[in-house]
């Protein structure tokens, strides 16, 4: 996407996450370095500007080679390596769907005890670096040790990110996720008597899953690899689409934008 940057700017204001993660191949087979991603983020923040682009250090999880100590060492790495190109950065720990445990069963989610150690060593390594550490749909608790959880995508992020205030309509994501222990106990669509627990401005998903090339052992969006694969032989770059193309019995809707922009309380209707 770097080369397309100037083409973007014309039209869109932006706002990147970035996931920036420490393990290696036999984790995730076909992502790069981090150093080679580290370099690629200091290209975005320089394009765009560090409010723009915020790091995403996640999932955090433990096995044989990355330890409690492991993470804590490579965040700093990774924080000093970017000092001055970002001042966010967002963190979550490993939820173990059905799905991973088939796919990577040697690795776990840091204890409850553990999360909350990394989560204050982190604090303390970002303030080091002029980072503000997120938590996304983590613990509320982890707000004692200096976590922020307004959300890794609050209105205040997105407003600083494109410089200019939103009137936006009061809305929240709907996802609930119940956690016990790192085991996936409900994953679902909030009900009326229950609290959703992310407070991001905005979520639309426009993935599909068994899509990406990655890899992951970790990832929640892929079941199987030879699933991802067949689906990958069907992307046609010239279709609107992720996989394949509109078929005959498909509906398109159209979906109204209006901007929530504040313009001297004028409303544009326009996309921000």
């Amino acid at each position: 996407m770097l080369k397309y940057l100037d083409e973007l700017k014309e039209k869109y204001n932006m706002f990147w996450f970035v996931t920036i993660t420490p393990y290696g191949k036999e984790l995730e087979p076909n992502v790069p370095p981090f150093k080679t991603v580290i370099e690629d983020f200091k290209i975005l923040s320089n394009k765009i500007g560090k409010n723009a682009v915020a790091i995403r250090y996640d999932p955090i999880l433990i096995n044989k080679n990355y330890s409690v100590e492991k993470h804590i060492e490579m965040f700093d790495i990774i924080a000093k390596m970017l000092k001055g190109y970002t001042e966010d950065v967002t963190i979550s720990f490993l939820d173990l769907y059905e799905k991973v445990k088939k796919n990577a069963p040697d690795i776990r989610p840091p204890t409850n005890k553990e999360q909350r150690y990394i989560a204050k060593e982190f604090v303390r390594i970002g303030k080091e670096n002029n980072m503000v550490i997120h938590g996304c749909c983590e613990n509320p608790n982890l707000k004692d040790v200096g976590i922020d959880i307004q959300g890794c995508m609050s209105q205040n992020i997105v407003e600083k990110a494109i410089g200019f205030n939103l009137k936006a309509p009061s809305r929240q994501s709907k996802r609930i996720t119940i956690v016990n222990n790192g085991e996936i106990i409900k994953d679902t669509i909030s009900s009326k008597k229950e609290k959703p627990i992310c407070n991001c401005l905005m979520g639309n998903d426009i993935g599909v899953y068994n899509s990406c090339m990655h890899l992951c052992k970790y990832c929640y969006a892929n079941f199987n690899k030879e699933l991802v694969q067949e689906n990958f032989k069907q992307h046609n770059p010239n279709s609107p689409f992720l996989i394949g193309k509109s078929l005959p019995e498909d509906e398109v809707h159209e979906v109204k934008q209006k901007s929530w922009k504040i313009d001297n309380i004028i409303e544009q209707i326009t996309l921000f």
